[in-house]
């Protein structure tokens, strides 16, 4: 047991990284300015040159096409027609400003530049109200070094402080490492009034689908309404953060973000530096030979995985696709009133929640497939019970 013990250990160490910072808030209405990316190249060249690889990663997905059920689960805004994969933070001010889906308002470049980042810091919450355009004429480049490292070179710092105003007392019992990558990488709505960009949550413990939906359904509120079932729905936004910290995650206490998608390698030089090459641990030899201690076929695990969450959430959706269509019929009938329609169209919000929970969550269950599951399972059941009401 006692060698047992001593080898678990010892992976253990292999596998995580130095050690952890403490998570730190930046200061704000300081007056400052974003230091370029390429100012810090000379003092970090390995770091700098690992930043611009995510240039490479320019590909898209048409999302629409790969997913038609989804130009009728999101009917009533434009993501039912415009919808592209993620690519690489390279090209964030790029895709936000070149999307077919309009913007009003500055908020919408939130987690595209750092350039916005420093201005609502600055300026507070009125910058959330900024016309689109006018902050357009400000930005110089997309994610950069001040997102997470608030122009001190090394150190971590919480730079988008609604993170921060959400985890409350939470903040220290996450890693750094991991809070860095949350910053974006979470559900997020913006406040009706404000418009800033809020986290439907106040802990670790409020941080769940459950605990979430019940925030919105207390608050009233909704993204967009489908102009032919009525249906007041939510959307989800990349809930990767939630997810890989929800119960059921087998990773969260051992390991951050950066363990899995932020590579150490070594220079020529035999200098170890950690890569700012933001990738899928599968497409990294250096995190899947890491990984290998415990996985030896990590590709096998996580495609596995994968595809049981993709074949699930397809099959849902189009349940969901006929559920919305079912519902329209029954409305342009005139035979039934709101009262009588409630009920469905509760079942369809609540279903769509659970099944958006996933479908917009990037690892496709790889980050923890237990809540993926219960979500999956949830939605179903919902959807299910939506689909008997309109046979009644």
């Amino acid at each position: 047991m006692k060698k047992l013990l001593v080898a678990l250990a010892l992976m253990l160490l292999a596998c995580s990284v130095a050690a952890a910072q403490t998570p730190t808030v930046v200061e704000t209405g300081a007056g400052i300015s974003v230091i370029p990316a390429a100012q810090w190249a000379e003092t970090y060249p390995d770091v700098y040159a690992s930043y611009m690889k995510n240039e490479e990663n320019s590909a898209i997905i048409d999302h629409v096409e790969e997913y038609p059920m989804i130009a009728t689960v999101y009917e009533g805004m434009a993501f039912n027609k415009y919808y592209g994969s993620a690519r690489g933070h390279y090209y964030t001010v790029q895709d936000v400003t070149s999307t077919g889906r309009p913007h009003k308002l500055a908020n919408c470049f939130t987690c595209k530049t750092a350039d916005f980042t420093v201005k609502v810091n600055n300026e507070g919450v009125s910058a959330y109200t900024i016309p689109f355009e006018d902050m357009m004429a400000e930005v110089n480049e997309s994610v950069t070094c001040y997102n997470c490292h608030a122009n001190t070179g090394k150190d971590l710092v919480v730079t988008h402080t609604y993170l921060s105003d959400a985890m409350g007392a939470d903040l220290t019992n996450v890693k750094a490492e991991t809070l860095a990558c949350a910053q974006c990488h979470v559900e997020y709505y913006f406040d009706p009034e404000t418009k800033a960009t809020t986290l439907p949550y106040s802990s670790l413990e409020t941080m769940n689908p459950d605990d979430i939906y019940a925030f919105f359904a207390e608050t009233s509120f909704t993204d967009y309404t489908n102009p032919r079932t009525g249906v007041a729905q939510i959307k989800v936004q990349h809930p990767e953060f939630e997810t890989f910290m929800g119960e059921g995650s087998v990773h969260k206490s051992q390991f951050s973000c950066a363990d899995c998608h932020m590579a150490k390698e070594t220079n020529a030089d035999g200098v170890t530096y950690t890569s700012h090459e933001w990738v899928s641990p599968l497409k990294s030899e250096t995190i899947k030979a890491t990984c290998a201690a415990c996985h030896a076929d990590l590709d096998g695990f996580v495609k596995g995985i994968q595809a049981h969450a993709e074949e699930r959430t397809i099959a849902i959706g189009t349940k969901l696709e006929t559920l919305t269509n079912t519902l329209a019929d029954m409305v342009a009938s005139g035979k039934y009133t709101d009262e009588d329609l409630a009920q469905i169209r509760e079942l369809n919000r609540k279903g769509q929640f659970y099944w958006d929970f996933v479908f917009v969550e990037n690892s496709e269950g790889a980050h923890n497939s237990k809540l993926t599951e219960e979500c999956l399972d949830k939605a179903e059941e919902l959807i299910d019970q939506a689909l008997e009401l309109t046979k009644a």
